[in-house]
């Protein structure tokens, strides 16, 4: 039994009403696929299902902790009941290249940002994903001597050296915080110049985005290498 509410709308892409020897039948029909996708609620990323996790690290061979720190999107297949689509995604890439990723369908206009792309069945336990963008996850993480040896390894006015950060405020690259960027300052010895001037900057396609912000200068490559280090190890997020 069907009724309405008042001041409800009867959706009438829903029936059919046929008039038959003077009484009015109605058949309830189904919506068409079109419109279930127009009204399907989509999901805003998330950690990536365990049964899709599992894949990347057995099949994958990804590190199950770098796995972790990956989003996915996903939204129900037509295949089945307990199928659904997916896109596999580095947050941290999008932010660096500015792009806000609210469903599985923000990545129609941003597809250099699938790492992987497939679907997964929850029932039968299947899992397809076809690799869309490589990334190269290997980084080489220096101890403070080896920063500091590299800092002072710049000579010329204006060059620059850098290294990718697992902290900050930047973001993008293989440790997922964008890069700290050391110049060898152009106007020293300058009045009241430092030696060294240091910025943060995002990370796109593992090369850091122009100098970036400055954050302070130094004429002391060991305390920049102190404050670097403390920044450059393993990806936490």
């Amino acid at each position: 039994m069907f009724s309405l509410c008042s001041g409800q709308f009867l959706d009438t892409s829903l029936f059919v009403m046929e008039k038959k020897g003077g009484v009015k039948k109605v058949f309830w029909g189904k919506k068409s696929t079109k419109e279930e996708e127009k009204k399907e609620k989509l999901s805003g990323p998330k950690e990536i299902p365990g049964l899709v996790r599992n894949y990347l690290v057995a099949e994958r061979k990804m590190e199950a902790d770098l796995v972790k720190l990956l989003k996915a999107v996903v939204r129900k297949s037509p295949t089945g009941e307990t199928a659904f689509n997916i896109r596999v995604f580095d947050e941290s890439e999008g932010l660096a290249k500015k792009v806000q990723v609210k469903d599985y369908t923000s990545l129609d206009e941003s597809p250099d940002l699938i790492i992987y792309e497939g679907w997964y069945d929850e029932g039968s336990k299947e899992v397809k994903l076809e690799e869309k963008t490589r990334v190269n996850w290997d980084t080489t993480i220096f101890t403070q001597a080896e920063i500091e040896q590299k800092i002072e390894g710049i000579k010329e006015p204006g060059d620059m050296v850098f290294f990718y950060m697992a902290r900050g405020s930047v973001h993008g690259g293989p440790l997922g915080m964008g890069a700290a960027v050391i110049e060898l300052n152009p106007s020293y010895p300058g009045k009241k110049e430092k030696r060294y001037i240091i910025y943060v900057t995002d990370v796109i396609d593992m090369l850091p985005v122009g100098r970036g912000q400055k954050l302070f200068d130094s004429d002391k490559p060991k305390d920049i290498a102190r404050w670097v280090k403390d920044g450059h190890h393993k990806r936490m997020y």
